[in-house]
């Protein structure tokens, strides 16, 4: 009998993502991961403050629409020279009024103006993601991961994986941006992939 869990996610890569990393690390359990969307999930406010509040926020709705347990995930983009922006906006950083339109590719643009002039010694940034299990709408205690993956931003876009930031993300270790990595290279060194890490050594279903 498979355990049935709901991704609080409508987020096409992120579902791929976790799909494929809880099929390599999850296969023997047979746990069966399912998108909100596909249960007719009604998307929760983002109101939180904090990765990890906008996380919980998003476990408990998908929980509490679905009856299953929820596994939520909240992740973006902190560069040092913007104090931490975008933060907890990265996936709507740009808006219309900026003149940048909206989508991954507005986010880039924006991001590149607002790095204009900064030097390379001075755009490093990290990508952070929380991860919280919820066994029902009303856990007093949600199960918390969290992945911190340091990098810089590169001054262009290079490579053609990945989503979000990842062609502007430099992870100097590879010498590459995180488009440019394969998608089993990313896994093994993502924000995402370390916070699935730390849930599959500490995770109680």
């Amino acid at each position: 009998m498979s355990h049935k869990i709901v991704l609080a996610s409508g987020n096409a890569g992120k579902l791929r993502e976790f799909s494929a990393l809880f099929a390599q690390h999850f296969a023997e359990q047979q746990i069966e991961l399912i998108a909100q969307s596909d249960m007719g999930v009604i998307e929760a406010e983002e109101t939180g403050l904090s990765f990890v509040e906008n996380a919980i926020l998003k476990a408990r709705n998908a929980a509490a629409q679905t009856g299953l347990p929820a596994l939520a995930d909240d992740s973006g983009l902190e560069v040092d020279a913007l104090q931490g922006a975008p933060g907890i906006y990265s996936a709507r950083y740009a808006q219309e009024s900026d003149g940048f339109g909206q989508g991954d590719g507005a986010n880039n643009a924006k991001l590149l103006q607002a790095l204009n002039g900064v030097a390379d010694s001075q755009r490093s940034a990290r990508f952070q993601c929380v991860l919280v299990y919820m066994k029902h709408a009303q856990d007093p205690t949600p199960q918390v991961f969290q992945g911190c993956w340091e990098g810089r931003i590169a001054a262009t876009a290079d490579g053609e994986q990945g989503f979000g930031y990842d062609p502007l993300f430099f992870v100097p270790s590879e010498n590459c941006t995180a488009a440019a990595l394969t998608k089993t290279r990313k896994n093994q060194l993502s924000h995402r992939g370390q916070a699935i890490q730390q849930l599959l050594q500490r995770w109680q279903a």
